[in-house]
């Protein structure tokens, strides 16, 4: 049976999403989980994009990606993975989802995961979609949450338990620290009801 991994980049103060469209904010800020990614870190990345034949996502992060990667050059490694992976779109709000490979889930969103994970296959990778994280994991759907934990504070942005209003316990599956600092945490949800 396939998995549900979600892979976030994380900050000490839990921020998964920075506000970098605010021109306020500097730009370390802005990209704040960039100084930390290294060779290593992106070692761990492609092993895990190896892993999986399909992303997972939420509607605002769907239209980031979807307005960047088409113009990524085929040839880049992160550009052909992103742009000919299956994608799963979850949202209520969009009527289609135009980037190659993507398909809209607008209905029950429990049943169409558990419906997909039952499909052979390799694993299904959310990326980024905070909210969209926060919500499988109330619902017992995520079978694996890999962090990124980027050793900063940023103080401003949207934090994976904003507003949660569950409780959750994780066993560690595996802890690897980076030359650039950064820690990596693989963590496996407990199933509550």
């Amino acid at each position: 049976m396939r998995k549900i991994n979600a892979a976030l980049f994380i900050t000490l103060d839990g921020v998964v999403e920075a506000p970098g469209g605010e021109t306020t904010l500097p730009e370390a800020a802005r990209n704040w989980s960039r100084p930390f990614t290294n060779d290593e870190v992106e070692g761990v990345i492609v092993a895990a994009m190896a892993n999986s034949d399909a992303m997972l996502l939420g509607r605002k992060s769907y239209q980031d990606f979807a307005a960047f990667w088409p113009n990524v050059p085929e040839d880049d490694p992160f550009g052909s993975f992103m742009n000919n992976q299956t994608k799963y779109v979850v949202s209520t709000t969009l009527d289609k989802a135009e980037w190659k490979n993507s398909h809209l889930i607008k209905g029950n969103v429990s049943e169409e995961l558990n419906r997909l994970k039952r499909q052979p296959g390799k694993d299904i990778t959310t990326v980024g979609s905070g909210t969209l994280v926060r919500s499988l994991l109330k619902a017992n759907l995520v079978d694996e949450l890999q962090l990124m934990l980027c050793p900063v504070v940023l103080g401003v942005g949207q934090r994976l338990f904003d507003g949660a209003d569950f409780m959750k316990s994780m066993k560690v599956l595996e802890v690897r620290t980076f030359s650039s600092g950064m820690i990596y945490l693989r963590l496996q949800p407990e199933k509550q009801v």
